[in-house]
Order: structure tokens, then C-alpha cells, then sequence
């Protein structure tokens, strides 16, 4: 009979995580912002509709100090909270 340890000659090949995962926060340079949606999330029943302005700060977060790939917030599902300019602030022919 043989053994379970049959080693290959295959070496392992680091590859990139898949869309969707990203690195821990290990420094925790996001975590005011994960405290602050979590403490939304308990406070209204885990419903994560009530809380998609603080998603969005933690998310933006992320994406500032490099913890997951930059994407315009309109393709992560936060189009209707983007800041617009005002039309005060716009130039008029």
C-alpha cells in the first residue's frame, strides 16, 4: 500500500485573488469605519439598506489606503449616494 504523502514536482504559483476578495486590514486603517457600519448594522436589525452611507465610507476607505482595487462607487451600487455637483456651483453660458 502506499502512503497519502506523494509529493509533486509542481511548484506552487502565487496568483492574484479573484475579483471580489482583498487583503485583510491589518494596521487597522479602516477600522473607525468598520466599527462605525457594524454599530449601524446592530442598531437597525442588520438591515444593510439603513446602512449603505457608512458601507460606502468604509468601502471608499478600502480603496484610498490600497486595501481593495479603486471602482467608481456607480459600479460598486452606490450611484444614487455619489456626490453631484451642485447646480449653484455650475458655470452658466
Amino acid at each position: 500500500m502506499s502512503t497519502a504523502m506523494n509529493f509533486s514536482n509542481k511548484s506552487f504559483r502565487p496568483r492574484a485573488p479573484d475579483k471580489g476578495s482583498f487583503p485583510l486590514d491589518h494596521f487597522g486603517e479602516c477600522k473607525a469605519f468598520k466599527e462605525k457600519f457594524m454599530k449601524c448594522l446592530k442598531e437597525n436589525s442588520f438591515d444593510n439598506a439603513t446602512c449603505r452611507l457608512q458601507s460606502k465610507e468604509y468601502l471608499e476607505c478600502r480603496m484610498d489606503n490600497q486595501l481593495m482595487t479603486k471602482e467608481p462607487l456607480e459600479k460598486l451600487g452606490f450611484k444614487d449616494l455619489v456626490d453631484k455637483p451642485s447646480e449653484e456651483n455650475q458655470v452658466k453660458p
